[in-house]
């Protein structure tokens, strides 16, 4: 088998379905980030692995008071480290899904595609009996696994878990990210391929003529050596997301569901070879399922812009922003999908397909979807990826919420971090714990402390699909004193507040890594968003909880803790 010659003499056979699946190829990679709260983890570069990501202890003035409140909790009181594992699981299985995805997304790429009949008419014609060629195959679909999962433990070591760690937040991490993310959407618009050097496709397949177990590991390489110019973006995208979800198995994991599902149509084929038949045959729309992933790309690009925007301040990157270019990232993507939209390797379209056509409405029905939310409307089926609310200039939606106007807030005495913050729904949060806890003693409430974070999703999710509700809303507004604390902020501490941190012995520079660290300090955790209730007096009233969609469950919680209290 010489894969080089073979792609540049082979038409490719692609089924209509790849459009389908191209589509839907962005949503696990979308969805990482929101399915588990442990996939936002905040930490300095230089935190040790085995605590769980925290940057360090509170720095400032109040870290007195905040030490003598956690030593008012017995050991007993403090959740235990197995408050997070499952988190972690979740994560580590969207990440294999999103890379279960990804690689059935690759299948329909031109690069491979048309390798799959050719292969598989090699292992079952030229292995000799029918029995060898799918045993030959088998050890294909293997080597193609090992390859890919070598390739993500190569990124763990190379990075390590601290680094991998830091990625959620770090801005030049971030910023890279969205950087590389727009090149692999330009390459798949077209304007240059990724390619990797000639010479090392040439060698794995002269490796390959060798025959026998080796030569079929090769002949795996050479396949992911050539068809790099196609499955490179989205290798990378999921590399990307599984790094910046701070999983040290992460990379390797997403790897594996990569290659599991790019070796299992070479293994099912040369089972069941008559299956080959059934394809269908390519035509000139083969580049489509290339520029339809670049819009996505493109469009995934902007939330690590966003996470860099919010973190650092900024404030030019506000939730309006961030949906007139979605509004036309999508809509471009809709109109391309009718013709309308050509690039330079596409041909004309005479006419379009059924599915064409539903993914087409699909895309622009999305596109009109999104323009409500210029005016504040909270779009909750993908608030977890917009910029949060309170970051919108012209918000008519926060207002209908509330009883009084939200400007009433400007009698009140200046918070600290006031001007750094604000919270969701107009609500009256305190965004320091010391200032929150005396303001609770005075008002005689108890506290809702919400360890949230700039790039967390779930918080942007539980901000505004579970405490819009009414019977929330009331509870948080009413009963509660809020406390919000960013474990991600990345705003410098004055220098007479920095200190090292008795917890784990690292500088305290940060207003993130104060409330980073207390977080993990008191409540043995670091997953966000995280809801502890208080006294005034600074003990629990219940146990703490995270994430949780079902406003019932939330508002449940909310009563045991006023009851407790």
């Amino acid at each position: 088998m010489h894969y080089p010659r073979i792609l540049a003499g082979s038409r490719a056979w692609l089924a209509l379905l790849w459009l389908v699946i191209s589509l839907f190829a962005a949503v696990p990679l979308l969805a990482q980030d929101t399915v588990s709260t442990a996939d936002i983890e905040f930490t300095p570069v230089e935190q040790t692995p085995a605590v769980a990501p925290t940057s360090s202890t509170v720095v400032t003035p109040q870290a007195a008071t905040i030490d003598t409140a956690a030593s008012t909790v017995a050991p007993a009181d403090v959740p235990t480290v197995g408050a997070t594992p499952e988190p972690v699981k979740d994560s580590l299985w969207v990440t294999f899904l999103a890379g279960l995805v990804g690689g059935f997304a690759a299948i329909f790429m031109p690069c491979i595609f048309p390798l799959l009949p050719m292969t598989i008419s090699f292992f079952t014609k030229q292995s000799g009996t029918r029995a060898k060629g799918i045993r030959n195959a088998l050890l294909y679909g293997a080597s193609i696994i090992v390859i890919y999962v070598a390739l993500g433990l190569l990124i763990t070591v190379i990075f390590g878990a601290d680094a991998l760690n830091d990625l959620s937040t770090n801005g030049i991490f971030n910023f890279a990210f969205f950087l590389l993310l727009v090149v692999f959407a330009a390459s798949f618009f077209g304007a240059f391929e990724l390619m990797l050097p000639t010479s090392w496709a040439n060698k794995m397949d002269a490796k390959a003529d060798q025959g026998g177990l080796i030569g079929i590991f090769f002949m795996a390489a050479t396949l992911a050596l050539v068809s790099f110019s196609c499955t490179g973006p989205i290798i990378g995208t999921l590399l990307v997301q599984a790094a910046s979800m701070g999983e040290l198995l992460g990379p390797a994991i997403g790897m594996f569901g990569f290659a599991l599902a790019l070796a299992l149509p070479f293994t099912l084929f040369s089972l069941f070879p008559s299956w080959m038949t059934s394809l269908p045959k390519s035509g000139s729309w083969l580049n489509s399922v290339k520029v339809v992933l670049g819009f996505l790309e493109l469009a995934l690009a902007l939330k690590f812009l966003s996470n860099v925007d919010l973190a650092y301040h900024w404030e030019w990157f506000d939730r309006e922003v961030f949906i007139v270019l979605w509004v036309i990232i999508f809509g471009m993507l809709g109109f391309y999908l009718l013709g309308k939209l050509r690039f330079s390797h596409d041909s004309e379209l005479t006419s379009i397909s059924v599915p064409r056509l539903f993914l087409s409405i699909v895309s622009l029905a999305f596109a009109l979807y999104l323009i409500p939310g210029l005016w504040g409307a909270p779009l909750q089926s993908v608030s977890a990826f917009l910029p949060p609310q309170q970051t919108q200039d012209f918000d008519l939606y926060t207002r209908s919420l509330l009883a009084a106007p939200v400007a009433e807030t400007g009698t009140t005495p200046a918070k600290k971090y006031g001007d750094l913050f604000e919270a969701p729904l107009g609500l009256n949060a305190f965004f320091d714990y010391d200032e929150g806890m005396a303001y609770a003693k005075k008002m005689n409430k108890p506290v809702m402390i919400d360890f949230t974070g700039h790039a967390c999703v779930n918080c942007r999710k539980m901000e505004m699909a579970v405490w819009p509700k009414p019977d929330v809303l009331k509870r948080l507004r009413d009963d509660y004193v809020l406390i919000q604390l960013y474990v991600d902020d990345k705003t410098e501490l004055p220098a007479t507040e920095q200190r090292v941190s008795s917890y784990s012995g690292k500088t305290i520079k940060t207003i993130g890594n104060q409330w980073s660290d207390l977080q993990a300090s008191r409540f043995n955790t670091n997953s966000q968003p995280y809801y502890v209730l208080l006294g005034n007096d600074g003990k629990e009233l219940v146990q703490p909880q995270g994430a949780d969609y079902e406003p019932d469950d939330f508002i449940k919680f909310l009563d045991n803790g006023l009851k407790a209290y």
